[in-house]
């Protein structure tokens, strides 16, 4: 059974993830900053299959020492799947500063500590899967979202220098950048925010979180074998 680390795995996106990933038959690490009913559920649906370690990724100094806990009770780790994020919905002019270095630590720097020390494990292994969760905002934009687009630009970028890096040791880094989807993050989008979103989708609906796990277990599994370095949209097809 290969394990999986999914960040932010107690609600919303990162729970679908991890619930994809237990019914793939991974046995599946679960860190957030507290537990949940959605953890709840799938101990009782998957027992001894999901592990939860209660983490604030915001504590960038602390990652080092987790990684060397988890590879140490749970072995080597296959997957990784950074997940976890924050979203600031504000003006740029009007923002604390505080807000944006939260945003830009939890959402890229964390990620990429983590990595850091999660793939030198993998590289002992001989292999690895490591998938970065984007967004559609890091290339379209959208107003008031500008420190959070950074964000997830970064997470691009480093996938696939990071890609080529890691390659030859048999790791592949892509990335996955979801359009929006009705989560606790996105639950302001109701009325005209919505409507202008649906209207812009091919579809006419919004990518589920189901969607979305299905392309992370894609990576993760035989079929992605030889992708490495992209970027994998899934957004009901609003920015085609």
């Amino acid at each position: 059974m290969k394990t999986a680390l999914v960040t932010g795995a107690t609600r919303g996106l990162g729970a679908a993830i991890a619930n994809r990933l237990l019914a793939e038959g991974y046995k599946v690490i679960a860190t957030g900053r507290r537990e949940t009913e959605d953890v709840v559920r799938m101990r009782e649906a998957y027992g001894e299959a999901l592990a939860f370690e209660a983490f604030d990724l915001a504590q960038t100094d602390l990652i080092a020492d987790l990684v060397k806990g988890l590879v140490r009770q749970h072995g080597p780790i296959y997957g990784l799947v950074n997940n976890a994020g924050i979203g600031t919905d504000g003006i740029l002019g009007t923002m604390h500063n505080s807000d944006i270095q939260r945003v830009m630590t939890v959402n890229s720097i964390a990620p990429m500590i983590l990595t850091k020390y999660l793939s030198r494990s993998m590289m002992l292994a001989g292999e690895g899967r490591i998938v970065n969760v984007s967004s559609i905002i890091a290339s379209t934009g959208f107003s008031g979202l500008a420190v959070y687009a950074a964000s997830k630009a970064s997470l691009e970028g480093f996938t696939r220098s990071l890609a080529r890096e890691l390659g030859r040791l048999n790791i592949t880094v892509n990335a996955l950048a979801p359009g929006f989807m009705q989560t606790d993050m996105t639950g302001s989008l109701v009325g005209d925010k919505l409507g202008s979103i649906l209207r812009r989708s091919p579809l006419q609906r919004l990518a589920t979180t189901a969607d979305a796990a299905g392309a992370v277990a894609y990576f993760l599994g035989p079929d992605g074998a030889a992708v490495t370095g992209t970027v994998l949209t899934v957004d009901a097809g609003s920015t085609a």
